[in-house]
């Protein structure tokens, strides 16, 4: 698995327009925090269960690409640490070319407990949406 930066992710997504961008955040994240536009949600995992089901999120992400293992996929999720595992979960079903998004859409928690204001998606400035 790949980690980078969010504006080398933003960068790669540029460069390989192939790629199959995914927020794998919960629904209302993704409505409510907003998301990177053109990105497709497949939650990890929902509320109220909280658990990631990893043979149903691959099951959906292979439907996105086709079932074609060599797509470039690159995750993002609030702070990076969901895209790991899911990434796994790819890796481990065949998938070539998995990209994590250090730090996700709303960055590390500061001194405050707060996001967005150290790193993320969001706080580089890049392109974002809101409901």
């Amino acid at each position: 698995m790949q980690h980078l930066l969010p504006k080398d992710a933003h960068a790669f997504l540029q460069r390989r327009p192939e790629a199959l961008f995914l927020d794998i955040r919960m629904e209302l994240e993704y409505l409510y925090v907003g998301h990177p536009p053109g990105v497709v949600h497949l939650a990890w995992y929902e509320y109220p269960e909280m658990q990631a089901d990893a043979a149903q999120f691959v099951a959906q992400v292979r439907r996105e690409a086709r079932d074609r293992l060599d797509t470039p996929v690159v995750l993002i999720c609030r702070s990076g640490q969901r895209t790991v595992a899911a990434g796994e979960a790819l890796e481990a079903a065949g998938f070539t070319e998995v990209v994590n998004v250090l730090h996700g859409f709303e960055g590390e928690l500061d001194a405050n407990f707060q996001r967005g204001r150290l790193s993320g998606w969001r706080f580089d400035g890049l392109p974002w949406e809101q409901m």
